[in-house]
């Protein structure tokens, strides 16, 4: 399989990690009204990326860097995931990370033979890891990464507002470019200490985290 299939294998919402059950906190900012229409998707998208989106491409693309099939460094990577932990201030947004962290390495066990070791890892760790014994480059896995974290609101909008595919696909391809420009960034990152990796944050998608988690009733699980 070549880099370019196996990159659209990873970054395709049907790959079966349990993406699909996540929102990127677009159900949150649906119900508070927040967001209305494909022009709020518009702007709720872009602010991920260029927040979420970024952090999670630097993560992605050091994760991989780290677990290179014969010279996996362990140590680097127990220390990505406790950074990534600390620039997540929400519990219900660690929690939502490391369920599908864990899901993505169980997919990653199954189709890529990734190592039985890596078990709780936050969901960007998950993708490196899983990114490395895919043989993709740190840029690959990070572009995956920064697409992951638009695609999945991008479907949940069309789930949850009725919003035309074809228009919401359009926002997600008018973004393309950028999230190669995060993967080629990201990728010059990868030996950086953990401290001086990207720290982005978006507070109001960590509060609609918090509020969203204590809701009986929801269709998406984050």
């Amino acid at each position: 399989m070549t880099a370019l299939a196996t990159l659209l294998v990873l970054a395709d919402g049907r790959l079966p990690a349990g993406g699909h059950a996540h929102s990127g906190g677009l159900e949150a900012a649906v119900t508070s009204g927040r967001l209305r229409d494909l022009a709020g998707l518009d702007g709720f998208l872009r602010g991920r990326l260029a927040t979420t989106g970024r952090v999670t491409a630097a993560f992605t693309a050091a994760a991989c860097a780290a677990s290179v099939p014969g010279s996996a460094d362990p140590l680097r990577l127990d220390a990505l995931d406790e950074g990534l932990e600390a620039r997540t201030p929400s519990p219900a947004l660690r929690r939502a990370s490391r369920v599908q962290g864990r899901a993505l390495l169980r997919a990653g066990r199954a189709i890529w033979s990734v190592d039985p070791a890596h078990r709780d890892r936050h969901h960007p760790i998950a993708l490196g890891i899983v990114a490395a014994a895919a043989g993709l480059a740190p840029a690959e896995a990070a572009v995956a990464g920064a697409y992951g974290s638009v695609s999945g609101p991008a479907s949940a909008a069309v789930r949850l507002l009725g919003l035309d595919p074809y228009a919401v696909h359009a926002i997600l391809a008018g973004l393309a470019g950028e999230c190669d420009r995060l993967g080629a960034e990201a990728a010059t990152l990868v030996d950086e200490l953990v401290d001086l990796l990207p720290a982005d944050s978006a507070p109001l998608l960590e509060i609609g985290a918090e509020i969203h988690a204590s809701w009986e009733v929801r269709l998406f699980a984050s």
